[in-house]
Parts: structure tokens; C-alpha cells; sequence
């Protein structure tokens, strides 16, 4: 069936069996939209190569387009390129980036926040499984008194996104944000996270365009990728020719 095409857990694929996919995916997973970033400082958190900074940058697009000028500050001080990709994404909306890689520097980058400013904070790769990694990271979470949102590539291996989507939950994360839903054939990974965390769907990551390039993921927008993705790319070459 669905289900096992996109590799879904029995146990989950069993929860989602029954009736309408829409329905039965608005009962067994939370879906919201993610928190205001001036009632708390949103901090995108996931492994490397997770979309973090890609989605940082378009959630402070959108601010800009509603009017808003974020205050965005990366941790990332570590990854080769990492900063300057940021910044050449806030510099295009007129923001100036702060660069803050430890706690310490972090508080007195949103000390100097005007009241009311949206704040982003973009971070670097973290395995949740490493000691040293997650205290860091939860380090930073605190001092920010941010909210984190855990981002994961929707391709991954169900069984690794529930994993890491448990991990960071226990490091205070409640909400997602999968990215690469235009490009990823088997979503399982993006229930199997949201349901293991338990983390709440928010948005998804469906392009590289910094505008329109997210979109609020509701149980019928989840239903429809579902029921689309066993159609795409089965052209065979010849076919293509």
C-alpha cells in the first residue's frame, strides 16, 4: 500500500490504516504553526546538511515581506562557508547577520535586540547523540530562552529520523520542519519523526527559493505529497528519450 511505499512503521502505518488518510493523519500527529519568533527566539536545530540555515534565512524572508526586521545570529562558526551563505542571504533582505559560536557571545548578541524584534538563530550541525554536542546545544536554547525547531531532510531512513527526532526532543524541541518534500520520494521519515519526538508539523521545506519556499504543512497538504510521490520519477530513460 501508501504506507509501505513510503517505508512507515507498522506500528504507525497500522495507526494510519483505518478511513480518510487526511483524518487518520490529524489523529495519530500534532500539526500547528510554528511559534511567533518575537514571543521567543526560534533556533533551528538538526544535523548537518539538514536545511537549517536554507530555512532560517526563508523564515526571515517572510518577516521582512510582513514588515518586520528579524534579528538573525548563527552559532555556526565551524563549517566552512556557513556564515558567509547566511549572509549573503540577510544582506539580499537588508539584515545585518550577528555571528555569536558560544553561549556567552550569544547572550550579549540578543541583549541588543530592539523590544519586540523577531529573533532567528541559525546552528550548527549537532548529533544528539553525542554528550558534548547536546549540552552545548542545549546550552545555547537556554541562554536564548529559544525555542527549537528541530530540521530534517525528508528523505532520511524512518528508523534515523525517529531517532534524532526523540534525541532533540528530549532536548526541549517540539516542533518540525522537514525540508526537501519536493524532492524526497518516501516521506516515512517525516511521520516516523513527527510521531516519535513527539514533534508538531509545522512547516515544510519545498524548494530552494528563499521566498515560497516553505509551506504550512496540514494533514491534507501531508495527504496529497503522500498520494503523489509513488507517481513521480517512474519514467523509465527510454520513456524519457
Amino acid at each position: 500500500g501508501i504506507l509501505g511505499f513510503h517505508n512507515v512503521p507498522p506500528p504507525l502505518a497500522a495507526a494510519l490504516g483505518g478511513g480518510r488518510m487526511e483524518d487518520a493523519l490529524g489523529a495519530a500527529l500534532g500539526f500547528g504553526p510554528l511559534p511567533e519568533a518575537r514571543d521567543r527566539p526560534l533556533m533551528f536545530v538538526g544535523p548537518p546538511g539538514a536545511g537549517k540555515t536554507l530555512t532560517c534565512a526563508k523564515i526571515a524572508a517572510r518577516c521582512v515581506l510582513r514588515g518586520g526586521a528579524p534579528a538573525v545570529v548563527t552559532t555556526d562558526g565551524q563549517r566552512a562557508g556557513a556564515t558567509a551563505q547566511l549572509a549573503a542571504f540577510t544582506g539580499v533582505l537588508g539584515l545585518t547577520l550577528a555571528v555569536a559560536p558560544s553561549a556567552a557571545t550569544l547572550g550579549k548578541a540578543l541583549a541588543r535586540r530592539a523590544g519586540g524584534q523577531p529573533v532567528l538563530v541559525d546552528t550548527a550541525g549537532c548529533d544528539p547523540f553525542d554528550p558534548p554536542q547536546a549540552v552545548a546545544l542545549r546550552a545555547l536554547a537556554t541562554i536564548a530562552g529559544a525555542e527549537m525547531v528541530v530540521v530534517l531532510p525528508a528523505g532520511l531512513d524512518a528508523a534515523e529520523a525517529a531517532d534524532l527526532a526523540r534525541a532533540f526532543a528530549a532536548l526541549g524541541a517540539r516542533h518540525l520542519v522537514p525540508t526537501r518534500l519536493d524532492s524526497a520520494r518516501r516521506l516515512g521519515a517525516v511521520l516516523a519523526a513527527a510521531q516519535a519526538g513527539p514533534l508538531m508539523l509545522t512547516e515544510a521545506g519545498i524548494g530552494p527559493e528563499v521566498v515560497d519556499g516553505l509551506e504550512p504543512l496540514t494533514p491534507a497538504r501531508l495527504a496529497a505529497r503522500l498520494a503523489a510521490a509513488p507517481r513521480r520519477g517512474t519514467t523509465t530513460p527510454q520513456e524519457a528519450a
